[in-house]
Order: C-alpha cells, then structure tokens, then sequence
C-alpha cells in the first residue's frame, strides 16, 4: 500500500511540474511561457465573431479573414462567383481541419507522458510497468514544435484562400470566353443577314445580265466563311457554358453581362502571405534541429511489480561530431533565407502587379479607340449606302465597307473582353476573387 502512494506522489508531483516552473529561458517546458492556446470561446453566444481579432490569431489567419473581394454584389460575376463556392469540393478545408488538429493537440506536448512499457526478461516472464516521463528543459523544443504546429495551419489557411480565388478565376475565365463568344456570334449573325442581302441584290443583277458571275461567287465565298466562324463561337460558348455548369450549383445559361471589378486593394498577395508562412514554418524547423543536437533534461518515472523506479535524464537525440558546429551555422543561414524569400516573393508580386497593371490600362484605352474607329467606319458605311441608293456606287462598294465596318465592330469585342480578362487576371494576382472570411 505504502509503495502504492509512493506511486501516485510520483506522479502527481511529475504532472503538476510544468505548471510551477518559472521562467527560466527558451529551453524550459513551461504551460506558461509560448504555450500560446487557442483562444477560448466566450460564455455568450452572442459574444463569438466569425472573424478572429489580431490578439486572438495569427496576423496570418487574421488577414485571411478580413481579405475582401473585388467583385461587386448583385454582378453577373457575383452570381458566378456564389454559384461555383457554393459547389466547391473543399479539399484545402479538410486538410485545413487536419492542421488545425494536429495545432490542437500540440498545444499539449508541454505535459507528461504516460503509458505501459511491456518487455520479455531473460527467464521469459512479461514485465509491465507504467512509465512517466517529463520534458524539464528541451532547449526550446517544444516550443517550436507548437511553432511549427501554428504556421502548418497558416499555410493550410493560405492554400484554402488560394484555393477559392483559383476556382472563382476558373469560372469568371469561362464565363468570359462565353460571353465573348456569344457577342461574337451575334456579330457574325448581324452581318449574315447583311450580306445575305448584298447577295440577294447581287443574284438579280447577275440574273439581268447587269453582273457576272465572279462577284457572286466572292459574296458567297464570305458568306460560307461568316457562317463558319459563327458556328466556332456558338461552339465554343457551348462548351464554356458546359464546363462552368459543371462546377457550379446552379445552372447559369440564363446569365448576361460581365459586370465590373472594385478597384480597391486586397492588402499583400497571397503569394507573400504564403512565404511569409513558411519563413514561420523554417524558423520553427531550424530551432527543432538545433534543440536535438543540444542536451536536455527529463524526469523519469516508473511503477510495476518490482516497485517504483525513478530520476533525472540527460537527454539528446544526436550525438556531438567534427559537423556540429558547421550544422548551426547552416540552421542559423535557414532563418536568413527564409526572410530573404519573403522579399523576393514581394518583389515577384509587385512586379506581376504593376505589369498586369499596365496591360489593363493599354486595353481600355485601345477598346475605347477601337469603338471610335467603330463608329467613323459605321458614318462610312452610312454615307456609301445613300451613294449606292442614290445611283453613285456599286454593290461591292457598299460590300467592302460594311467589312470595314464588321471588322472594326469585332476588332471592338476582341478588346473590350482582352480589357476584362485582364482585370479579371490582375484581382487573381492580388487574391482578390473570394471573400476570406466566407471561405
């Protein structure tokens, strides 16, 4: 009985250990000193927050959160944008819910192991005991693997923000195609019914002997070609229209319009967020390996049939070498590289940024010259109308400029869904695509 209570003393006294430790530096286990728990929910309800304040999370999770989206409610885009997030598979989550699992239970490490240790002696009887043991001083180790716990989670945060604005691009990028093709084909089947004119008009005079029958044939020949290209573009906005109906949640063939963009800033693009979480993650690495090359200190122990047993442990998990001090130079150099990769990646982003920047600004300004050069080539075609009626033209007159005309009304199209996708690509580029906090 005696030897029983001595037992559960050991024990006890080993479990309550961490918590009465003072601060004695990094390499102390202390549930107080860069435990960092997750923060607890209040006793109201009504008190709670969807998005997490900075002295609750991660400046990381944080921004995430509080990321805006660029897109306008009540757009097209808006509608499109509800619709494919709404049927997301969300695999990043899941794999977000892992990390933040396996944060959780990191959170924990400062306390004691327990558990039975079974083993065959020499005379083949199993022995049991029940072993505890407590981590007193690790060099900082534990600390760092809470570290290390913490940026996995802000890297799986980052993946699923990256994730939504990819699959919002996705979608908007298929949209586009289909609108630009559907306003192609409404082009081409305006044209159609112009040319099917100067056909008709030509057949006659053709039939009065007035025309031959070489510029018939020319009219026929662009027809066939408007008709083919008309075909392409319903085409290509039937399978564009296929493909986003097969992520979305609703059907959209309905859905008209492209809408616009908020020319507000989401903060630093996902890409700095993301190297700025693995600066976390290779900080907490390098402290990792440099607590396993220095020794630490543990109490150890255990209770079976032969009574109780136990003491202090220096503990290391390698051995010192000629290397050693080469290896924490090389952890040290971890650390500068990792910030030195935050840099670049702001750099590589701004530069994105501000090149994409301009391209949005060329094509805006080139779809507002082409819709001018749209409507002098529409005036031209105005005045060889009343020409022709008037006796002063030909047919093919009338027919070379209302190809000037068609050519310029789609050099017009072409552009103004260049300007969109660029937009659209510059708001990818910053993550702006999907709200953080409803992902």
């Amino acid at each position: 009985m005696s030897k029983s209570r001595r037992s559960l003393g050991l024990i006890a006294i080993l479990a309550m250990l961490p918590g009465c430790m003072k601060d004695m530096g990094d390499g102390v286990v202390s549930r107080f000193k860069g435990a960092e728990p997750t923060a607890t929910a209040p006793a109201d309800p009504k008190l709670q927050k969807a998005v997490a304040k900075p002295s609750d999370a991660s400046e990381i999770i944080h921004a995430l959160q509080t990321r805006p989206s660029v897109i306008l409610s009540g757009t097209p885009y808006s509608r499109v944008a509800d619709a494919v997030i709404a049927s997301d598979s969300r695999v990043a989550e899941a794999e977000l819910r892992v990390a933040q699992l396996r944060a959780e239970a990191a959170q924990s490490n400062w306390m004691p192991r327990i558990g039975p240790r079974i083993s065959l002696n020499s005379l083949g009887d199993f022995v049991a005991e029940l072993v505890i043991n407590q981590v007193l001083f690790d060099n900082g180790r534990k600390k760092a693997e809470r570290d290390l716990a913490k940026a996995n989670v802000e890297i799986a945060a980052v993946t699923l923000v990256e994730d939504g604005n990819e699959r919002v691009y996705d979608a908007l990028s298929l949209y586009i195609r289909a609108e630009e093709n559907r306003d192609l084909s409404a082009h081409l089947n305006s044209a159609l019914k112009e040319m099917a004119h100067f056909e008709w008009v030509m057949q006659e005079r053709v039939n009065g002997g007035v025309s031959d029958m070489s510029d018939l044939n020319v009219l026929r020949q662009k027809l066939s070609s408007m008709r083919a290209r008309s075909g392409e573009a319903q085409e290509a906005t039937t399978t564009a229209m296929a493909e986003l109906n097969a992520m979305s949640a609703r059907k959209l063939d309905e859905l008209r319009g492209i809408g616009g963009l908020k020319e507000t800033s989401a903060g630093e693009p996902l890409g700095v967020i993301r190297a700025s979480a693995k600066r976390e993650q290779a900080i907490a690495e390098a402290k990792i390996a440099r607590a396993s090359n220095l020794p630490g200190l543990a109490a150890n122990g255990a209770v079976g049939a032969g009574g109780l047993s136990g003491g202090l442990e220096v503990t290391t998990d390698s051995l010192f070498s000629l290397g050693t001090m080469a290896e924490f130079e090389a952890i040290e150099a971890t650390k500068e590289s990792a910030t030195r990769r935050v840099a670049e990646a702001r750099e590589v982003a701004e530069r994105q940024v501000q090149a994409q920047s301009n391209r949005l600004v060329a094509f805006r300004r080139q779809a507002a010259e082409a819709s001018t050069l749209t409507a002098q080539a529409k005036q031209n075609l105005d005045l060889f109308r009343a020409q022709y009626e008037g006796g002063q033209r030909q047919v093919m007159d009338v027919v070379g400029v209302y190809e000037t005309y068609a050519a310029a009304l789609e050099t017009e199209i072409q552009l103004k869904y260049k300007a969109a996708r660029a937009e659209l690509e510059l708001a990818r580029l910053r993550g702006a695509l999907a709200e953080g906090a409803r992902i």
